[in-house]
Order: C-alpha cells, then structure tokens, then sequence
C-alpha cells in the first residue's frame, strides 16, 4: 500500500527509522531530525533535480542542501539515459561540498548505494533485503529499483536518486522492481526522511574510517565473488569472472585475456549465468 503524505511510515506496526542506528545523526538535532542537517527544497514538478541542483551550485547554495521533486519532466540517468519519473516516485538530489580530493570522489557512488539499499530495507518486510550490482545499481528480487546519477558542479558533488516507490518503467530493458511491489508500505516523504538519515550515517562512516569499510559493506550485498559478468563498453564487451574490487572501487574481471579493471561500463550476468 502506498501512502501520499506526511504519516508516520511503518511496516506490521514498527517505526521502520528504527530499522537502522540514527543515533549520531540525532543526537546533533534531537528534535528535528533530517531538516537539521539538509535543507529540502520541495517541486511539484521540475525538469532535472540534478539540474537544479546544479543551478543552486553554482549560485553558491551550501552543503546539505536537497532538491525534492514529486514528478520530473526531463529526469536523467547515467550515460543521459531518459528516467522515468511519474508522480508516486521518489526524485532528489543532494548538494555536498566535501573537501576531498578529486581521486576520491568515485567511492562516493559506493556511498550513496549502500545508502539506498540501507534505506530500501527499512521500507520492505524484514524478510527482502536489497542487493547492489556494480557501480551503484539498487536491486530487490533482482528487479532494479533505484537509480542513482553523480555529477559535478565546481567544487559540489550532486548525488542525484530516483527510488521506484509506486510504479516503475513498464518498457524497461531490464527487469524492475517497485516498494509497494515488493511488499513495502512507504509514504513518499517518509522513504525520503529514512534516505536522508541513512545517507548521513554513511557520510559519517565514510569520512572517518576511508573507504575499505564502504568497500567492504558494498561487497557484502553484491553479486558474489566468482560470478560471471559482461561489462558493455561503448560498443564493446567484456566477459569474465568478478574477482572484487580495487582499493578505487574499480570492478576487477577475470577474463580469457588475463585479469580486466573496469571503471565506467554497464554490467549484466554473463551469457552462461543468465541475466
């Protein structure tokens, strides 16, 4: 059942916030939660959130800032691909103004998955839990249900998140999937208050410990070591057995040719393991 709104989000009678520790988050704004930390800009309707975001960038809009759209004309994924964003769905995107060096940037992707997937399990029944296909493609019941784009602006990362809550593309080349779907009770506000709270946990996690605990949590939910994969490159493919990640985040691929790493391509199971 989904639910317009500003309820109370639960699943079988639970406050599902609790579903994971908030506690670092709260106990710096006790009383008003997630607003104490983002400042969310609410659009009915916007072309881009993460164009918006951009703009706001751009004309100096601090970190933490949030653009919230319940409907986008022009909603974009990775490599420009259109996403579908009805009304009933989840769009925003957030605004950080974190002081790390370029080279590190890429571990961010791995952030904001863990994030989504962390957030995706405190809406579904305890017994669903999300898994992640490399980079930051969020799964339930290997039906894609969650897209995330990162992009720069200057100085800002703008992490842009779309979360199937109500519907999902119906012409999709890949299998989907949708909260309400999956047997998730959710409002659209409430799936982002949880979203933001993850995301700051993991934002915290990250700039204190590195990487490798990212690395390590990532690892965990995805596709296991072994698999059969095809990374398509442009106009090329690659295919090969996972053999993890590098300390960069890279996907490592054990290939006839000898051992492939891969930084930008689109992954599906391998011919022989099905999709």
């Amino acid at each position: 059942m989904w639910r317009r709104g500003h309820d109370p989000v639960s699943f079988a009678g639970h406050d599902v916030i609790d579903a994971f520790d908030r506690q670092s988050w709260q106990d710096r704004a006790p009383d008003r939660g997630v607003s104490a930390m983002f400042n969310i800009q609410h659009h009915e309707r916007i072309g881009s959130t993460n164009d918006e975001a951009r703009r706001l960038a751009e004309a100096g809009a601090p970190h933490g800032t949030v653009v919230h759209a319940d409907e986008q004309a022009a909603g974009r994924g990775r490599f420009g691909r259109t996403w579908f964003s009805p009304p009933g769905n989840l769009y925003l995107s957030v605004l950080l103004r974190l002081d790390l060096p370029a080279t590190r940037t890429s571990e961010l992707s791995f952030v904001t998955a863990l994030t989504v997937a962390d957030a995706v399990d405190a809406l579904l029944p305890k017994q669903s839990k999300a898994t992640l296909k490399w980079p930051n493609d969020v799964l339930v019941n290997d039906g894609k249900i969650a897209g995330i784009l990162l992009e720069r602006a200057d100085a800002a990362q703008i992490i842009g998140i779309g979360v199937n809550v109500l519907e999902a593309p119906r012409n999709a080349p890949y299998k989907t999937a949708t909260l309400v779907g999956a047997g998730g009770i959710a409002t659209v506000d409430g799936a982002r208050d949880i979203l933001l709270a993850s995301l700051a946990k993991h934002l915290e996690a990250w700039l204190e410990h590195g990487f490798e605990p990212i690395r390590a949590a990532w690892l965990a939910r995805a596709h296991p070591i072994g698999t059969l994969l095809r990374a398509s490159i442009g106009g090329r493919a690659e295919e090969g057995v996972f053999a993890g990640l590098d300390e960069s985040g890279a996907m490592l691929l054990d290939t006839p040719d000898g051992r492939k790493r891969i930084v930008a391509a689109d992954v599906s199971r391998g011919a022989s393991a099905g999709t």
